[in-house]
């Protein structure tokens, strides 16, 4: 069940002990007294479902779907009276309704970054150290050096830092304080051509379309059809001698 859903269902179900109290002004806020700790629980229970279901609400605005809140209360006090009248399929319809909505939203957003990395992509390249691969890969020397360079059967120590066009970091293994190990051919095409031209010691930048890292794929911070930074230190090839 979606998020949104949840917050309907959890709303109906449990509701808010502030909506069961009348006042002129309902958007005044009422100052409590607790006179004992269990009534002090009981309040911030009913604020935490109530500040669950705003946020929900926050949500659904912000992709055009809009919920009405006086419907909400009303839904609220009848299920606190055991009186609530909906059912499942009502349920299954809003699930449907917020599920389809949110995919349009997210299609719409992974378009959009596609065409804004094109457009990146496209300025970047006419920076002076920017050279261009022929997928498309861009990447920077940022420390040469001279010796062996992994193939992608090869297994490689590397320490890295990943960012979001916008600077937002969305891993690092400097953070972590500890490199990271992996198969060359196991990780984003962008990085299985780019550490290739690396030699142990290098450290390079690249910037890399989203068709080479996650593509439509969403994961963490990365939202589908992100371009993304890394800068890379390539401190070993596992699998091989270390050459004097």
């Amino acid at each position: 069940m979606k998020k949104a859903a949840i917050a309907f269902v959890v709303a109906s179900v449990f509701g808010l002990s502030a909506c069961q109290q009348q006042s002129a002004d309902p958007m005044k806020v009422e100052e409590i007294t607790f006179e004992n700790e269990q009534q002090k629980q009981a309040y911030a229970f009913g604020a935490s479902v109530g500040s669950f279901v705003e946020q929900r609400i926050q949500e659904q605005t912000e992709i055009n779907v809009e919920l009405d809140k006086d419907m909400i209360l009303k839904g609220f006090n009848a299920a606190m009276r055991g009186e609530a009248q909906f059912d499942l399929a009502t349920i299954q319809t809003l699930n449907n309704d917020l599920d389809k909505v949110m995919k349009q939203a997210e299609a719409a957003k992974a378009e959009l970054n596609v065409e804004k990395g094109k457009a990146w992509l496209a300025e970047n390249a006419k920076k002076e150290n920017v050279i261009v691969t022929e997928s498309g890969l861009q990447y920077e020397v940022l420390v040469a050096t001279e010796g062996d360079k992994p193939v992608a059967q090869d297994t490689v120590k590397v320490h890295y830092r990943g960012t979001l066009l916008d600077g937002t970091e969305f891993d690092s293994s400097y953070s972590r304080n500890e490199p990271a190990v992996f198969p060359l051919n196991r990780v984003i095409k962008g990085w299985t051509e780019g550490v290739q031209l690396m030699s142990v010691g290098s450290k390079f930048k690249f910037y890399i379309p989203s068709d080479l890292a996650y593509g439509s794929r969403a994961t963490g911070k990365i939202t589908p059809n992100s371009t993304l930074i890394f800068e890379v230190e390539l401190l070993e090839i596992m699998n091989k001698p270390a050459t004097n």
